[in-house]
């Protein structure tokens, strides 16, 4: 009698067993959606150290599926450069948008991204030159003008490839890098002055291209999980 009893338990002990693992194989994690938003760091840092330099940059990206997201990055920019023969100031706003795909298989729970994206820019900016060199006779000296130009309604647009990371540092805090390579689709210049420097783009180099880059820190907002 005693070992029926021991086998009828053992056997409502296997069955509660089995149960509670079919139970935990059914659940699944949910993951977190929501609109990450953030700013550009390293403006705002340098602008400390070099006046010549001043902007800001906002950022956000939206999930749209568990490794696809919707990206955009705007901001504006004041910048002096210095050639061998003048110098100018350009000054404008830029807005950038397209799609990130996280290139890093998370563990259940993380947030991490590796960042694999493409962007369409657009910018809207003035230029000023500031003071130039020249020199119209070869046995007289080089002569300095240093009454401004401004060249104003500029514009320009290219797309940028994204390389990058954002990493979770505190719940819903990240912290980011990307890397952009720049190809100008077309810009609007004046008849008489090349536009070597783009807000958003930074500085244009031969065959119109160029490269750029951000630190930032975002805020993830949830909204729902799935």
């Amino acid at each position: 009698m005693l070992k029926y009893f021991i086998n009828i338990f053992l056997f409502i002990i296997s069955l509660s067993l089995f149960s509670q693992e079919k139970e935990i194989d059914t659940v699944k994690y949910k993951d977190r959606y929501g609109l990450r938003v953030g700013i550009d760091l390293y403006n705002p840092i340098n602008s400390l150290i070099d006046d010549e330099r001043k902007g800001l940059e906002f950022v956000a990206d939206y999930r749209i599926t568990k490794r696809f997201f919707l990206a955009t990055e705007f901001g504006y920019l004041e910048n002096k450069d210095h050639e061998d023969f003048f110098d100018f100031t350009t000054n404008g706003s830029y807005i950038k948008v397209g799609a990130d795909f996280n290139a890093y298989k998370n563990w259940i729970g993380m947030e991490n991204i590796i960042v694999v994206g493409l962007r369409y820019a657009f910018s809207t900016f003035d230029q000023t030159l500031n003071q130039y060199t020249i020199n119209t006779d070869l046995f007289l000296p080089e002569k300095t003008i240093t009454n401004s130009i401004k060249y104003d309604n500029l514009n320009a647009q290219w797309v940028e490839f994204v390389l990058g990371m954002k990493v979770e540092v505190i719940h819903n805090i990240f912290l980011g890098f990307s890397f952009r390579g720049n190809f100008l689709i077309n810009s609007k210049e004046p008849d008489n002055f090349k536009n070597l420097f783009i807000p958003g783009f930074n500085k244009v180099y031969l065959n119109d291209n160029g490269f750029s880059f951000n630190y930032t820190i975002s805020y993830l907002i949830p909204l729902y999980r799935k």
